[in-house]
């Protein structure tokens, strides 16, 4: 265990994420408004040197031999400008949850929002918005105008190792939330990306696995994910994934680059790839626009290279300069020329309470016996395990987001030039120090759970006990299974059997399981809280707030509830965080098992039991929903009531899924709002339904049959008012 003021400063990879940047306030340019008018005439004016000068870019940190251009700020990349025609460089950095680390380089620190699960906890598309422009403004200020935001792969398997940085298991619910936090990104003139494309689901053998899948599954599951958030928030950029989808490399993807994105999507802006994930000039004609980190790769592709095949073959030359095109006309459109980045002072008091009013609506209420809120009467408080005395757990690698002081904690896990990003660390947040502040009166106790017999004792001496657990996960390594490490399932155990009054919080990258939960009076699922994750963890326990998170992944009571019981590769792959394998290596993972059906849909069609399904999480109040009407259309509505029943105000995200279709019984999200409620208050919601999630991919195109659609509202995808039925006509588009 390295303590921040002795922490030594390891080189750092910052492979494949993204930096934020703060936009400043200038005067407006009186350049012409429509960005591909723009870029084309500047494209127009470029030599043959200057056109492959934005299509490639440096990781920007000391590797190897590359060296960085004086004045380069540390972050994640930097892709030279054309000064001669007021192109501005491009300077990258990491990532969704704010201004990455770098493992100190730059000697600064950020504002951590919580992890992409908190965030899709909270089902609050205003709120991420917020948090978006937040640490893009933070990224401006130090210099950035390129976020690597926009993590939305979907959590198909709990072992996930990046599954903390992204938003959840369904397509509608991480497509509405990511295209509002790229909105509130590119709103402060920074761009943002949107990542990995596609199908980037798990870490082992992350450089060559293939994802194996149907073109109608992933039409109706990931991509749609993609689809809906590009449609939402126009990001910038679009960074493609290190693995192979269906046979070829997803940042030489010719089916997805130029058939679905660019194609059938229309999307405008380029496509980066992903830091060392470039593996022939061939993918130019493929549909990748720029190389990142290229230092990266076996060879530099998008530069003398790209221009000698540009001047021999035609077909290079049109690639070229639709490249550029590209890459100009997202910069003209997020404005990075005409408000560049400008070093300011962070007002990083007002971004920390974004970052804790993140985690306070992200913390998930999983259990509770009526022992919280917590009541004056507990006078003896046992606080046990976590590093709950110093701060609050980060996840791992490129994606990290550390304070002023760099973490406060930090648990070596390797040696070498990784060793700072895939450090265990924890953010200057003490969830014992807020609890202490919140009662003062009380006599609070800490004990680290090294000892189970110490633990023990303290928590018997106590009114309450709270279990501080941790999952830390990391990009580049997945979980082996879904237990807490440690030993700390045994420790919660053998405190609950003291103590009654047992109280766990949760601090994990994914779903975990839960064999002690029956004997707990009380279970938080608070993922990685952020920045200020220690006060918001007490502000829900005393019922300062009152929890309003709904879980956006469904968490299996067993392994064998899933669709792969076993990880794969977890026995022929040696875990590496740079994930290349051995020579000749090669991993398919089957995503045909369950297709479209991910999450909640794959136990709802085996009618399989989860710990806790998706959408589910608890309220110190009461809340009724319904009735339910959906009004047919071009764009159905579903208008239905949501009364708070209880004694205190509470937020309630109404919930409304398909259950039926004319081929037969299904679930699936199709529409969801957050309201806060008063006590005995009843607010009336419409919520729009995207005809795509009635309808099934098929010959290429959407195809919605005529008939009888079942729709309910609730809580959860298992706890759902009576169906209402709503006849449409057939329609394909």
């Amino acid at each position: 265990m390295v303590r921040a003021g002795t922490m030594r400063r390891y080189l750092v990879l910052a492979m494949g994420s993204a930096l934020s940047i703060p936009a400043a306030s200038h005067a407006q340019s009186s350049k012409p408004s429509d960005p591909d008018a723009r870029a084309a005439a500047v494209e127009k004016q470029m030599t043959d040197a200057e056109r492959v000068t934005i299509t490639h870019g440096i990781m920007a940190i000391p590797y190897g031999a590359t060296k960085i251009p004086d004045g380069v700020v540390f972050g994640a990349g930097y892709v030279e400008g054309v000064p001669r025609l007021g192109v501005p460089a491009l300077a990258e950095t990491d990532a969704s949850l704010g201004v990455s680390y770098v493992g100190g380089l730059r000697s600064d620190g950020a504002t951590a929002l919580p992890s992409g699960l908190a965030m899709g906890a909270t089902w609050d598309p205003d709120l991420i918005r917020r948090g978006g422009a937040t640490i893009a403004g933070e990224a401006q200020a130090k210099g950035f105008n390129v976020l690597l935001a926009g993590g939305i792969n979907l959590v198909r398997d709990p072992r996930g190792g990046r599954n903390f940085e992204y938003l959840g298991e369904d397509p509608l619910h991480s497509g509405l939330l990511a295209g509002a936090a790229i909105t509130g990104i590119q709103s402060r003139h920074v761009i943002s990306t949107v990542k990995h494309f596609a199908i980037n689901a798990v870490e082992t053998g992350r450089q060559f696995h293939n994802a194996v899948i149907g073109d109608a599954a992933l039409r109706m599951s990931d991509l749609l994910a993609f689809e809906i958030a590009i449609e939402r928030g126009n990001p910038g950029s679009v960074m493609c994934a290190y693995n192979r989808v269906n046979g070829a490399s997803a940042c030489g993807n010719d089916a997805l680059l130029n058939g679905v994105l660019k194609h059938d999507w229309g999307y405008k802006g380029f496509v980066m790839s992903d830091w060392g994930a470039v593996h022939g000039l061939d993918f130019a004609l493929k549909g990748l626009d720029q190389q990142s980190g290229a230092q990266l790769d076996a060879k530099l592709y998008f530069g003398a290279e790209l221009s000698d095949a540009a001047r021999r073959d035609k077909r290079y030359k049109a690639r070229l300069t639709d490249m550029n095109r590209r890459i100009l006309r997202s910069m003209y459109a997020v404005g990075i020329d005409t408000y560049p980045p400008a070093k300011a002072p962070i007002d990083f008091a007002a971004n920390a309470r974004v970052a804790q009013n993140v985690a306070e609506e992200g913390i998930v209420l999983l259990r509770n016996r009526d022992v919280l809120p917590l009541a004056a009467k507990a006078q003896r408080i046992a606080v046990i395990g976590g590093f709950a005395d110093s701060g609050v757990l980060s996840g791992g690698g490129s994606s990290q987001v550390q304070g002023v002081g760099g973490p406060v904690v930090a648990i070596p896990t390797v040696g070498g030039p990784f060793a700072a990003v895939l450090a265990q660390s924890y953010q200057r947040s003490s969830p014992l120090a807020a609890i202490v502040a919140r009662a003062p009166k009380a006599d609070v106790v800490f004990r680290n759970g090294r000892y189970i017999a110490d633990a023990v004792a303290a928590a018997k001496k106590a009114d309450v006990a709270i279990v501080f657990a941790t999952q830390w996960m990391t990009e580049g390594l997945d979980a082996p299974d879904l237990s807490l490490p440690n030993g700390q399932d045994a420790l919660i155990a053998a405190v609950a059997e003291a103590n009654p009054n047992t109280i766990v919080v949760l601090e994990t990258g994914s779903q975990v399981l839960m064999p002690w939960l029956d004997k707990t009076a009380a279970v938080l699922e608070a993922w990685y809280p952020g920045a200020r994750g220690g006060e918001a963890i007490a502000a829900i326990l005393f019922g300062d707030v009152n929890p309003s998170g709904r879980l956006p992944v469904t968490f299996p009571a067993s392994v064998d509830q899933l669709p792969r019981p076993k990880l794969p590769g977890s026995d022929t792959i040696e875990p590496d965080f740079l994930g290349y394998g051995k020579p000749g290596q090669t991993l398919d993972i089957d995503y045909n098992v369950e297709g479209a059906d991910v999450g909640y849909r794959w136990f709802a069609k085996r009618h399989a039991a989860p710990l806790f399904p998706f959408g589910f999480g608890l309220s110190y109040t009461r809340f009724e929903h319904g009735p339910l009407t959906v009004v047919p259309g071009a764009t159905p509505v579903a208008r239905f009531a949501v009364t708070n029943t209880g004694k205190r105000s509470g937020a309630e995200v109404g919930q409304v899924y398909l259950t039926g279709t004319p081929a037969g019984d299904t679930t699936r999200l199709v529409g969801f709002s957050k309201v806060t409620l008063k006590p005995g208050e009843r607010r009336v919601l419409e919520v729009p339904i995207d005809p795509r999630l009635l309808a099934t991919w098929k010959d290429g195109r959407w195809d919605m049959a005529a008939g009888t659609y079942r729709f309910a509202v609730g809580s959860s995808a298992v706890d759902l008012e009576a169906p209402v039925a709503t006849g449409f006509p057939a329609r394909k588009w």
